[in-house]
């Protein structure tokens, strides 16, 4: 069987053998095409190449920010953890996955224009920066509760169909070192959920970084627009189908599920207002079914769109969504546009003292 057929429903067994780097996120984004999971299996082999082998010559590839992070479909996950063998999983149980494949996801693809991209990024910084800085402290946990689905292609005796987990409940909870965490998700984990961790193999925590952040992480980064892209251009050089789509790719892996701090939420929206390419859609549809405008970007190579979703009058971030656009197909030709690869909607976020506590609000 080829790698990238492996899907969803074929996870558990592979779950349960190998670790699943980034499954803290909801990556962003996105590896949704076969061409996507295969960079994740290029950049994964070449890290866990032994140290005395001779440098690749082929450029790095995009990881999975664990854009929630399974953004991705967990199968890729798993492909990509079993070429670097690095850190840990842990199901709570070894039933089946709770979860049936059901229809795709579709929506009506949105017109965007590069007209007001500018103005309407500066009103969701100011409206950022308006708002009360969140309170986190050393040894709590950021808790991020949202709605997600998936849309992918799955194969049973040669025969492919294109087919979603549906919307469901998606739970995280992540130490502010990032070195522990427990997720909650049915399409990753039996019921109950599992652990999550930045730990390798040698038991060492895994060094937070812009593709795998923690909140003690961000709290260091620049929050000036121009050293911060630069960074974010340098630290993803060779990663995703170009430079500018990852750049953009990556700042929205940080907005969907991690916690930045209010400095660094408002720099990264003055960011994102340098990156080309970026154009706005009026009316965009989150994981739970609201309505907001989204500042989005189409990958050229893929075809597929991602939107950052915005209430349109207090432009609150709603969620993501990737949806595609041009004729692709994926490995089957049966990814038509319209098809939503995958969607969010961010229904709590808050810092607390314990793992598994809930907010009030989410209880």
């Amino acid at each position: 069987m080829s790698q990238s057929r492996l899907t969803p429903d074929e996870w558990q067994e592979t779950a349960r053998l190998v670790s699943l780097d980034e499954a803290d996120f909801p990556a962003g984004r996105h590896a949704f095409h076969r061409e996507e999971l295969m960079n994740f299996i290029d950049q994964d082999t070449q890290s866990a190449a032994p140290a005395t082998a001779p440098a690749s010559t082929a450029p790095a590839r995009r990881r999975g920010f664990m854009r929630p992070l399974i953004v991705i479909p967990a199968a890729a996950c798993s492909l990509a953890v079993l070429a670097a063998g690095a850190l840990t999983l842990t199901g709570s149980s070894s039933g089946h996955r709770s979860l049936v494949a059901g229809p795709a996801l579709t929506a009506q693809v949105g017109a965007g224009t590069a007209q007001g991209v500018p103005q309407l990024l500066n009103q969701i910084s100011l409206a950022a920066a308006k708002k009360p800085a969140p309170t986190v402290r050393a040894g709590q946990y950021i808790y991020i509760e949202s709605q997600v689905g998936t849309t992918y292609e799955k194969t049973v005796d040669d025969r492919t169909t294109v087919v979603s987990d549906g919307i469901h409940r998606r739970q995280i909870w992540r130490s502010t070192d990032g070195a522990k965490g427990w997720l909650i998700d049915p399409a990753v984990f039996p019921p109950g959920g599992g652990t999550v961790d930045h730990i390798n193999e040698k038991g060492e925590i895994e060094p937070a970084r812009l593709g795998g952040p923690s909140y003690d992480y961000l709290a260091t980064l620049t929050t000036d627009p121009d050293t911060l892209l630069a960074k974010i251009y340098k630290e993803t050089k060779g990663q995703g189908n170009s430079p500018d789509q990852q750049a953009f790719t990556t700042i929205g892996d940080l907005l969907n599920e991690s916690m930045p701090p209010a400095d660094l939420n408002v720099a990264l929206f003055k960011t994102a207002t340098k990156i080309p390419g970026v154009v706005l859609v009026k009316d965009a549809v989150d994981a739970a079914g609201r309505h907001g405008v989204a500042v989005a970007r189409l990958d050229e190579t893929s075809g597929a769109r991602t939107e950052w979703i915005f209430d349109a009058k207090s432009y609150t971030y709603l969620g993501e969504r990737t949806i595609q656009v041009r004729p692709h197909g994926g490995d089957s030709g049966k990814i038509k546009p319209g098809t939503i690869l995958y969607t969010s909607a961010i229904t709590a976020r808050q810092a607390v003292d314990e793992m598994k506590q809930l907010p009030s609000s989410a209880a």
